[in-house]
Formats: structure tokens, sequence, C-alpha cells
């Protein structure tokens, strides 16, 4: 397995792992110090969705996000997952 020295880490806040391109479409994950938290894309799947009276296949992309209470609020968390939802949604 591959790994990062934990020098290579320091600075950062957040860990993206993308698990899904090995399997699975959800994980719990782990936050590794000195990381406040991890968001976890799984695997893409295809899913029917009405959208405005309309049945159409939409890709689905599942997110895990795991992070440390001691740094971050519940609030502070969904609000992290909303924007970057609204982001992968809505691309500028």
């Amino acid at each position: 397995a591959r790994k990062v020295p934990v020098a290579e880490l320091r600075g950062q806040t957040i860990t993206l792992s993308n698990f899904g391109m090995f399997a699975g479409r959800f994980a719990a994950l782990v936050v590794v110090p000195p990381q406040v938290a991890i968001l976890g894309a799984g695997r893409i799947w295809q899913r029917p969705v009405v959208t405005d009276g309309k049945l159409a296949n939409h890709r689905i992309l599942p997110l895990s996000l795991t992070f440390d209470h001691r740094a971050v609020t519940g609030g502070e968390a969904a609000r992290f997952l909303k924007a970057a939802i609204e982001d992968l949604e809505k691309p500028q």
C-alpha cells in the first residue's frame, strides 16, 4: 500500500478519498490527525429521477463526510457538505 509521510500532510485540513474507484458506495472514513475532516466519494451509479415532471437517468455520486468534533461543529460540517454538493451539481 502507498503511504504518505505525516510530514507531507502538515498544513492540510481536509482529505479527499476516492474509495469508490475500488468498491462501495459509502465508507466509514477515519480522520488522520492533523486533518480535521475527510470527504469520501463512493462509486457513481445511475438512478431514475423525476425532475420538472420528467423521468431521466441521473448519475449519483454518494459522499461520506467524517470530521473531528473538537475542531468542527456539526452545523459547520453540514454547511461544508451542502456547499460541496452544490458545487458538484452546478459547477461554475
